[in-house]
């Protein structure tokens, strides 16, 4: 032991060489996979606010998951429609372009490598030819010939 009775250093509370308690993180508390902890970090060392509450970090990082997990299963889906096993950027652009709500969040971004959606203007279709018969009105001849219903 130390002079004054008092244990090592970083030891608090606990009997020297004693096993080590699992630190329990406030992502597993929360129930997420994102860092609650770096989040908060974050969100002090940016000077959003002078102060930070506790939930803050908490309900930032399950947001985040959330829109995450949303980009990621419509990518997901994405890369499966085009028979692919992997996620590209492209696959992120039409998740994202294809979908309103993230459509609307993520208007003015530009994804680097992600193209542009298919589309193609109506007025440069060609126009269709064999409807052509059917709308043509019946000349004046052929509506004189047929009986009027009085």
């Amino acid at each position: 032991m130390e002079a004054g009775g008092k244990s090592k250093k970083g030891a608090a509370g606990r009997k020297a060489g004693g096993p080590k308690k699992k630190s329990v993180t406030r992502s597993v508390k929360a129930g997420l996979q994102f860092p609650v902890g770096r989040i908060g970090r974050y969100l002090k060392v940016g000077r959003y606010a002078k102060r930070v509450g506790t939930g803050a970090p908490v309900y930032l990082a399950a947001v985040l998951e959330y829109l995450a997990a949303e980009v990621l299963e419509l990518a997901g889906n994405a890369a499966r429609d085009n028979k692919k096993s992997r996620i590209i950027p492209r696959h992120v652009l039409l998740a994202i372009r294809n979908d309103d709500e993230l459509g609307k969040l993520l208007s003015g971004v530009t994804i680097a490598h992600g193209g542009v959606l298919p589309n193609i203007n109506p007025v440069l279709l060609p126009k269709k030819v064999h409807d052509k018969a059917a709308k043509e009105p019946k000349s004046p001849s052929k509506a004189a010939k047929s009986p009027k219903k009085a």
